[in-house]
């Protein structure tokens, strides 16, 4: 129908016109309440939003002297995370003296990777900032699989 009688029709149902697709040939029209409409697009866009949920950057700081059995319940954690979709920054952080021996940081890094192998790969490799040495990992496909009939 031509422009003029859309609009009418409009009118007449007390409503809007609004256009769908303007690139189509002949553009695509639609009567509808205006606020309705942007209501819904509205909602759509926060359901999408919702369901598209990003991964967020969750930090465990370990200090250099931490205890076996400490660090494995930190890494329990970690794991969780992981398993949420959730990056994690694993930060050593050293004390006085400590900073003096920063190697032992990078070798508790190292079997940190290690024992997160299979839940999780280095996103970021480990990095020195003022007194944190961290690195950042992010889980991997297989672990995803693996791990989600377990908590279902």
């Amino acid at each position: 129908m031509s422009r003029r009688e859309a609009l009418d029709a409009a009118l007449a149902q007390e409503l809007d016109l609004v256009e769908i697709s303007p690139q189509a040939s002949p553009p695509v029209v639609k009567i509808v309440d205006w606020g309705k409409f942007l209501y819904q697009k509205t909602k759509d866009e926060q359901r999408q939003r919702k369901s598209a949920k990003v991964g967020e950057l969750k930090q465990i700081r370990l200090g250099l002297k931490i205890a076996t059995n400490d660090l494995d319940i930190k890494l329990r954690k970690v794991r969780d995370f992981l398993s949420e979709g959730n990056k994690v920054r694993i930060a050593v952080f050293f004390r006085g003296r400590e900073m003096a021996h920063q190697e032992l940081g990078y070798k508790m890094l190292e079997t940190i990777k290690e024992k997160l192998a299979e839940d999780g790969i280095v996103d970021q490799a480990p990095q020195m900032a003022g007194r944190n040495l961290s690195i950042v990992i992010r889980s991997n496909s297989n672990a995803k699989a693996k791990n989600s009939p377990r908590h279902s």
